[in-house]
């Protein structure tokens, strides 16, 4: 560990959040923005889903830990609204099942810290006829990604968590289909920018004490606080 410390920032999920850090990445926009005023951890594992997240959020997620984050921000659905295979060994995870599992990640992070505050991302849309062109795979609907990405909505508004519902947020697009996806799943520099904004809008609109937006957090080692230690 480096110091001084900052706030923690983990983004935890799949390959929506594993490739988050690439080029215009929504995680790297994130990254940038809160530089020297937060940081910001990637613990992505692309094929996951939430019955394999359960698994190791106790190695993530060390509830004895001395510092734990201020803000996780989780992903998961995609893959398990993904249709199951004939052989059972697919990323496919019932909906009621996936409902449960998000519920236990929940209960887990907010037991971490009362300062410790927590946003789901659902599951997105995806562009069905790219994935089979560019991926040569089939399996994925949009019917399926809207019912878990209502699941989540839903189970986010019992816990009182705060949610981004991408299913909504990108399907109110323009070109929404052609923009946001580079192979029907995973998001151009356009559909990251879409998935930060959403996320840099909960943080600003939140009434969390501290809050963590951008704005309202100190920049390290700024000229004014240097000034006053003279």
């Amino acid at each position: 560990m480096v110091g001084p410390r900052r706030p923690q920032f983990v983004l935890f999920g799949s390959s929506i959040v594993e490739y988050s850090f690439g080029h215009l990445g929504w995680g790297a926009i994130l990254a940038d923005i809160y530089s020297r005023k937060a940081d910001v951890f990637l613990r992505g594992y692309s094929g996951w889903n939430s019955r394999q997240a359960l698994q190791v959020l106790d190695q993530v997620f060390p509830k004895d830990d001395v510092l734990q984050p201020s803000l996780v921000i989780v992903y998961f659905g995609g893959n398990d609204s993904v249709r199951p295979s004939a052989d059972g060994l697919g990323s496919h995870v019932p909906l009621p099942q996936y409902v449960t599992n998000m519920r236990k990640i929940a209960i887990h992070l907010k037991s971490l810290s009362e300062k410790t505050r927590v946003i789901f991302l659902t599951a997105p849309p995806v562009n069905e006829a790219q994935i089979l062109q560019v991926l040569g795979i089939d399996g994925r609907e949009n019917k399926l990604c809207q019912q878990y990405a209502d699941a989540c909505v839903e189970l986010c508004q019992e816990m009182g968590i705060k949610v981004v519902n991408l299913c909504d947020t990108f399907k109110k697009q323009d070109n929404w289909l052609t923009t946001c996806f580079t192979d029907g799943i995973h998001f151009t520099p356009a559909g990251s920018k879409l998935v930060a904004n959403e996320i840099l809008k909960v943080l600003k609109e939140a009434d969390w004490k501290p809050s963590l937006h951008w704005e309202a957090l100190p920049r390290e080692f700024s000229r004014t606080t240097l000034m006053a230690r003279l």
